[in-house]
């Protein structure tokens, strides 16, 4: 008599959610959803992948303030030398050199933004060289492609960062203090379930605090 044995296929790997998420590294509502969703990857089974948007390429066109333009043109040199280094780096580099740069301009309160960016570019090991695209448009063609991917998933009408799931996206959320732990969890499991309705657009209120950096 012959025993068999039976082989059980190898089960399928699973699948992680991703979400995609727009940010202009200059944004201090950008920083906070984005030190919230880096605490969702700690708690959810989620991979969050990173591009760079522009306040200053949004804004284009646009009758506004002096002061706010000013700030936009000031805007423009940290957003190229991100997108030069993950042209010239890789994708991987976007994540830990806006950890770097964000750190400086919003809970440091930094406003020297060349000398910010600079820094950035030393703590993370990227060489000096990339600051070189700090005045230059030498990779403004793939800066506004990525802004014009996270944006037409989203409209005009909006600002940072984007935050796109499961073929959703929004703007937002937009909240102070960035939760943490299982409080960011449930945030995220909120926006999954009214992203599930195709007719959902906005719940909004006045904004009655600044970001809170903690």
């Amino acid at each position: 008599m012959t025993e068999t044995t039976t082989t059980m296929p190898a089960a399928a790997p699973v699948q992680r959610d991703v979400a995609d998420f727009w940010f202009d590294p200059a944004c201090p509502w950008a920083w906070m959803t984005s030190r919230w969703i880096t605490e969702v990857e700690k708690v959810r089974d989620i991979e969050v992948r990173w591009h760079v948007m522009s306040l200053s390429v949004l804004n284009e066109g646009r009758e506004l303030p002096a002061d706010y333009r000013a700030m936009l043109d000031d805007c423009w040199g940290p957003v190229r030398v991100v997108v030069a280094a993950s042209v010239e780096h890789g994708e991987q580099v976007i994540k830990p050199l806006y950890d770097a740069i964000g750190t400086r301009f919003h809970p440091q309160g930094r406003t020297d933004r060349r000398e910010v960016v600079a820094e950035a570019l030393a703590e993370v090991g990227l060489p000096a060289s990339l600051l070189d695209v700090y005045d230059s448009d030498r990779y403004d063609e793939q800066l506004r492609a990525s802004h014009a991917e996270g944006i037409a998933k989203v409209g005009e009408d909006v600002g940072t960062p984007v935050v796109a799931f499961n073929g959703t996206a929004f703007f937002g959320p937009v909240i102070t203090p960035a939760p943490k732990g299982e409080a960011a969890g449930r945030l995220w499991d909120g926006v999954v379930l009214v992203s599930e309705f195709d007719g959902f657009y906005e719940l909004k209120r006045t904004r009655t605090q600044g970001p809170v950096f903690d």
